[in-house]
C-alpha cells in the first residue's frame, strides 16, 4: 500500500526548480544590492559626501524603497519572481514590516499596525544584535591575542 502512495505522490507532486530559482534569486539579490551600490557611489563621488554617510543614506533609501513598493503592490511582484533574492537585502526587511503593518491597519494604529509590525521583523532584529554582539567579540579577543 505504501509502496502505491509513494508512486502516486511522485507522480502527482510538483517537479522542483531548484537551479532555476536559485539563479533568479541570485540575480535579483544581485540587482537590488547593485541598485544600492549605485546609490552610495553617487553620494560619494557626485556629492562629495563621506563614505559612512553615503552608506547610511543609501540604507535609507533602500529602507524607503522597500516600504513604498510594498505599499504599491509591486515589491511582491517582485518577490514571486526572485524569492530569496528579494529577501536577503534590506528591502526585504522593510518589505516584512510594511506588509505587517498594512495587513493589520484596520485594528488600528498602536493595536494593530505599531504591535504587528514588529512581531515578524522581532526576530529578525534580535538575531541581528546578537549575531552583531558575538562577532564584534570574536574580534575584540581576536584584536587583543594577535593584535
Amino acid at each position: 500500500m505504501n509502496q502505491k502512495i509513494e508512486k502516486v505522490k511522485q507522480e502527482t507532486e510538483p517537479k522542483r526548480r531548484i537551479w532555476k530559482n536559485a539563479f533568479q534569486a541570485f540575480i535579483s539579490g544581485g540587482l537590488i544590492c547593485a541598485i544600492a551600490q549605485a546609490f552610495i557611489d553617487l553620494f560619494q563621488k557626485v556629492f562629495g559626501l563621506e563614505k559612512d554617510l553615503a552608506n547610511n543614506i543609501s540604507v535609507a533609501i533602500m529602507v524607503f524603497l522597500g516600504a513604498l513598493l510594498t505599499g504599491l503592490g509591486i515589491y511582491d511582484k517582485i518577490g514571486q519572481f526572485a524569492g530569496a533574492g528579494s529577501l536577503i537585502p534590506i528591502t526585504g526587511f522593510a518589505n516584512s514590516m510594511t506588509s505587517s503593518a498594512l495587513e493589520s491597519k484596520s485594528e488600528g494604529l498602536i493595536q494593530g499596525v505599531i504591535t504587528n509590525m514588529f512581531k515578524l521583523a522581532g526576530s529578525v532584529i534580535v538575531v541581528g544584535v546578537v549575531s552583531a554582539f558575538v562577532v564584534g567579540t570574536i574580534v575584540f579577543v581576536f584584536k587583543g591575542l594577535f593584535g
